[in-house]
């Protein structure tokens, strides 16, 4: 791996092309790009040799050097070989059940535990770890997120990120690694994001029925959220639930983000101010990433609840202002956004035979109040 980076022309001043992209062009397995993936689960994967398993990198246009993301496949009744990475790294079920066990040595306690299709966990950094498939008749496949492309434009090492021998001094045998997700109150509100609280836990058994959320009416359209933080880790994640036939306000942040939807249909609207709008549709196991500073905006056109789960890149690059009245600019209140946008949602539930439950209000009243709207339905 680290002569075929060696290989490559230095990076010029200026390249977007980062070490990252240089070592995921080595692999040999397929690297999917654009601005959204339509099914994860059906995207085509080639063996990958230093892994042992079938897999192909995810990189769209939004995750601009900061995130990595891919997806592996596990054969039926398999086991993978035991890999160490050297970043912490969230693994989401896009199908299948299997086991994961996770150590961190030689003479190191060992946990395993068992997951399901749409089951999220985290894999901690500096840990050995094994995914098994307990099925006998079909492939899994996971979905891996983590910001290595930023730690190799730091420590542009490939081999200093796999198997190193380097031993972390905590474990996952030190205690409950991989016990019930607490709740945790959040200090100050307004640094959530108006969030009161948040979810801090190792495993998510089942995103889909994942209940425990917060209103969320900054966003529009009723919707409720839950934010999840990783424990000794700054991986953080949130997913948002929302009614069908209604829409979520537009709004804008910093590049990164990896959007899974673990239940729904719909489709985003992405784009850059005074730009092109581009439509992303979406269903269960579909990905989106706004790339920085693009508006975006989510549409339920289906008949049952919509959820999706955002991975979060590092703090530093949430791109969320410091002040609320800094906040209104990237934000745009129904009363304000482009007639195509409330066009185009009538059109689509039109053409599924129903429409839209947007109440009038919230076209003319900026301040207009969801939740009592939502507690009439």
């Amino acid at each position: 791996m680290a002569k075929a980076a060696i290989k490559e022309p230095v990076i010029t001043m200026w390249s977007k092309e980062f070490t990252y992209d240089r070592w995921m062009k080595s692999q040999g397995i397929p690297i999917h790009g654009g601005y959204y993936i339509e099914d994860l689960r059906k995207v085509e994967l080639e063996w990958w040799e230093e892994r042992g398993c079938r897999a192909a990198f995810i990189q769209l246009n939004g995750q601009e050097g900061v995130t990595a993301s891919r997806v592996s496949e596990v054969p039926a009744g398999k086991s993978l070989p035991p890999v160490k990475f050297a970043l912490d790294e969230i693994v989401y079920v896009l199908s299948g059940r299997g086991l994961t066990t996770v150590w961190a040595g030689e003479g190191k306690a060992k946990k395993s535990f068992e997951w399901q299709e749409h089951s999220m966990f985290l894999v901690p950094r500096n840990h050995w770890h094994v995914f098994s498939n307990m099925q006998g008749d079909k492939p899994v496949r996971l979905f891996h997120y983590s910001y290595m492309p930023i730690a190799m434009s730091a420590l542009p090492e490939p081999d200093m990120y796999f198997n190193n021998p380097y031993e972390p001094k905590v474990s996952v045998g030190d205690g409950d690694f991989y016990s019930e997700a607490k709740l945790v109150q959040a200090k100050d509100a307004d640094e959530g994001l108006g969030m009161r609280a948040f979810w801090y836990g190792n495993f998510f058994p089942d995103m889909r029925a994942w209940n425990k959320l917060d209103a969320n009416e900054r966003r529009g359209a009723g919707g409720k959220s839950v934010f999840m933080q990783f424990p000794n880790s700054e991986l953080t994640a949130h997913m948002s639930v929302f009614a069908p036939q209604t829409y979520k306000k537009a709004h804008r942040h910093g590049p990164g983000r990896a959007i899974i939807i673990p239940a729904g249909e719909g489709y985003s609207i992405m784009w850059e101010e005074g730009k092109e709008k581009i439509v992303c549709p979406w269903h269960e196991c579909s990905m989106v990433t706004p790339p920085d500073k693009w508006f975006h905006q989510h549409f339920n056109a289906g008949g049952d609840m919509a959820r999706y789960l955002a991975l979060h890149p590092p703090m530093q690059f949430h791109g969320h202002a410091e002040k609320i009245e800094d906040r209104a600019k990237d934000q745009i209140e129904y009363p304000n956004e482009d007639p195509f946008i409330r066009r185009k949602f009538e059109e689509e539930l039109a053409k599924r035979g129903i429409k839209s439950i947007m109440p009038d209000e919230c076209y003319s009243n900026p301040d207009y109040e969801w939740s009592k709207a939502m507690g009439k339905q």
